[in-house]
C-alpha cells in the first residue's frame, strides 16, 4: 500500500524538534517560524509538555466517555480561567475542522435554524459542514455542496446588516474567523466583529467565533475575537491547543444548553489528549505567553515594515502576514532551502509567520535579515 498523494511535499524529514527549532535525518537544524500551521503553541518538546504527555501515558492514555475523566474538568477549569470564559461549557474533539462542525451542529440544534452566514476567504475545515462553510470550491465535493450556507464579503458592515434586515429569521449562525489564516492573514475589524454580535442578538443567532488558528494566545489576547471587547456565543479551538498532540473543543455560552446525544465523540477528551492540552495551558500561563505574543508581534511587524519590498504587513501577535511582488514569488523557497527557515503561504503573493509563541528575539531577527538578504538577492536577478 501506499499513501494517497494529496499533499505537496518539501523533500524534508524532520526527526527532531526542541524551542523554536527542528532538526532533519542529516542533523540540519531549521529554525520553525511557521508551528505546522500555528500549531506549535508553546515550542517543540518542552519539558513540561513531554513529562505530563510521559506521565499520563504510565497511568492511563485512553478510555472512552462513558465514564468520569477528572481531567477534562481540571482542563475546563483552567481554560476558563487563562481565557476569562469561566461560565462557558467546554465540549472535546480532535480537531478544528470537528470544533467547527459541532459548532454549527450545535447553532442548529439551538435555534431550530438551518441558514449559516459565512464570509469571503474563509477557511473553517474538510469535514461536512466545515467545508461547506469554507470559500474554496477546490475542496468542495458535490456531496458538501448546500444551499445553507451563504457567503457575505469580509469585514463588510453594511452587506451584513443588510443580509440580516432580509433573512435574520432564518439564520442559525454566523461562523467567522478573528484573523483569516489560509485566507491570508486578514484581521476582523472591531466594528464588523460587534455588528456580528449585535446582530445575533437581534435576531436571535449563534455568533460562532472560529478561534482555531488565531487562538490560545496568538493574537496576544487569548482568542482574537477578544480585541472587539465582545463575547462569542461559541468558540471553536483546536491548533495550538495540544502544541501537535491531536485536540480540539467548543466552549459553549451558558444559555445554550446541553441534552443527551446531541454530540459525542470516541476519543475527544481522551486522558492523553487533555494531558496534554493541561500542559499546554499551564505553559501558558506560568510563562506569560499570551503577553509576550503581544510584544513580539510588535517588535517582528516593526522590523518586517522597515524591509523595502514587503508590502501590506500585518497581523497581531506572533500571526503575521505581508505580500510580495512577483518578482519575490522564490522568497519563501529561498528561505527554507537556503536559510532553513520554515515559513507558510497563502495564495498567490503572502508569505505567513506562526512560529511558537515562546521563540526568542534573536530568532526573529534571524528571520528578518534571512528575508532581507533574499529580497536583495532577488533584485539583483530578476
Amino acid at each position: 500500500m501506499k499513501l494517497f498523494d494529496v499533499y505537496p511535499i518539501n523533500d524534508i524529514t524532520i526527526v527532531k524538534g526542541e524551542g523554536s527549532y527542528v532538526w532533519d535525518d542529516n542533523d540540519v537544524r531549521y529554525l520553525d517560524c511557521y508551528g505546522g500551521h500555528a500549531v506549535i503553541s508553546i515550542g517543540h518538546s518542552h519539558p513540561y509538555y513531554v513529562q505530563a504527555i510521559e506521565e499520563q501515558l504510565g497511568r492511563i492514555g485512553f478510555y472512552s466517555n462513558s465514564v468520569r475523566i477528572p481531567i477534562q474538568q481540571q482542563l475546563a477549569a483552567l481554560l476558563g480561567e487563562v481565557s476569562d470564559k469561566t461560565d462557558y461549557q467546554l465540549f472535546l474533539c480532535n480537531s478544528g475542522a470537528e470544533a467547527n462542525e459541532n459548532a454549527i451542529k450545535l447553532a442548529s440544534f439551538h435555534t431550530g435554524r438551518s441558514k449559516v452566514v459565512a464570509f469571503s476567504k474563509s477557511f473553517h475545515g474538510r469535514t461536512s459542514l466545515a467545508v461547506a462553510a469554507t470559500d474554496n470550491k477546490a475542496i468542495v465535493a458535490p456531496v458538501n455542496e448546500t444551499g445553507n450556507v451563504i457567503f457575505l464579503p469580509f469585514n463588510d458592515v453594511e452587506a451584513l446588516k443588510e443580509y440580516f434586515a432580509l433573512h435574520g429569521n432564518t439564520i442559525a449562525a454566523v461562523i467567522v474567523e478573528g484573523i483569516q489564516g489560509v485566507g491570508g492573514i486578514n484581521i476582523a475589524s472591531i466594528d464588523f466583529l460587534r455588528t456580528i454580535r449585535s446582530l445575533s442578538d437581534k435576531y436571535g443567532a449563534v455568533y460562532i467565533a472560529d478561534a482555531v488558528q488565531c487562538g490560545y494566545g496568538r493574537s496576544g489576547k487569548f482568542f482574537s475575537h477578544d480585541y472587539a471587547g465582545v463575547d462569542a456565543d461559541i468558540y471553536s479551538m483546536a491548533k495550538g491547543m495540544g502544541n501537535g498532540f491531536p485536540i480540539g473543543g467548543i466552549a459553549i455560552a451558558p444559555g445554550i444548553l446541553p441534552k443527551y446525544g446531541m454530540l459525542g465523540t470516541t476519543f475527544g477528551g481522551n486522558h492523553l489528549a487533555c494531558a496534554a492540552a493541561l500542559a499546554v495551558l499551564t505553559v501558558i500561563r506560568e510563562e506569560g505567553l499570551i503577553e509576550a505574543a503581544d510584544k513580539k508581534g510588535e517588535y517582528l511587524k516593526k522590523q518586517l515594515q522597515e524591509v523595502n519590498g514587503l508590502m501590506n504587513v500585518r497581523g497581531r501577535g506572533l500571526m503575521i502576514g505581508f505580500d510580495v511582488a512577483d518578482r519575490f514569488r522564490d522568497l519563501r523557497r529561498n528561505l527554507l532551502h537556503k536559510h532553513k527557515i520554515f515559513t507558510g503561504e497563502a495564495k498567490p503573493n503572502t508569505v505567513r509567520i506562526l512560529p511558537a509563541l515562546t521563540i526568542g528575539y534573536a530568532e526573529l531577527d534571524i528571520l528578518v535579515d534571512a528575508i532581507k538578504q533574499e529580497i536583495d538577492y532577488l533584485n539583483t536577478v530578476n
